[in-house]
């Protein structure tokens, strides 16, 4: 089962580096939020790089990779940082440490773009967007090719447990207000096309494999 995480904290650090800055950037930009008027105040989100979805903050591209790192409460930053914590190490371990990044950061930033430009504009009400989730459900999205495409490399067990938490996201996706399912479905299919070009674009030296 490659989803259950065994290691101490020494080891999570040594075997995922990218892990554990992002999940670092997720707490040190809450605590920023926090101390500067609250991750919840609308004003403070857009001001750190928040996506609007109309509006001149619309063409400011750097919000695209921004929003990432910014979460709309505790509760939002805990659950995103649990599901990164606990189901994204196995992918940074399979593709290495840059082909990883590239591939969360890439469908971080897909899955948002995608959540502004298929959105419904409405000139009067500008929506605001932030979250990790977007370049979680990339994460998800490249084991889900796995799964399919490379069965070999996963274990039944880690094929069951990856569909069940697809269709437990997916429901909650559509079941609770506010949540931009657009930017998960969106992170999804990212991932699962950019883990097959990343595999055959950077393929890894038996050296790196080692």
């Amino acid at each position: 089962m490659i989803f259950i995480r065994y290691e101490n904290w020494r080891s999570y650090i040594r075997y995922y580096p990218v892990t554990t800055l992002l999940l670092l950037a997720n707490v040190v930009m809450f605590i920023v939020l926090t101390a500067n008027g609250g991750s919840t105040n609308l004003d403070t989100l857009v001001h750190y790089g928040a996506i609007v979805d109309n509006g001149p903050y619309r063409e400011e591209w750097w919000r695209y990779g921004a929003a990432i790192f910014l979460h709309n409460g505790f509760s939002h930053l805990f659950f995103n940082s649990f599901a990164l914590l606990v189901f994204a190490p196995p992918l940074e371990r399979l593709l290495g440490w840059w082909r990883y990044a590239l591939l969360y950061l890439g469908g971080g930033v897909l899955a948002n773009v995608m959540s502004i430009v298929l959105s419904s504009s409405n000139d009067n009400v500008w929506r605001v967007s932030v979250g990790a989730s977007g370049a979680i459900y990339a994460v998800y999205g490249a084991f889900l090719y796995i799964a399919l495409m490379q069965r070999t490399m996963m274990d039944e067990g880690s094929r069951k447990t990856l569909y069940g938490l697809l269709l437990t996201g997916l429901i909650m996706t559509f079941a609770v207000p506010k949540i931009d399912w657009v930017a998960h479905i969106g992170g999804l299919v990212a991932g699962f096309f950019l883990y097959g070009l990343i595999i055959r674009v950077f393929k890894r030296s038996r050296r790196q494999e080692r």
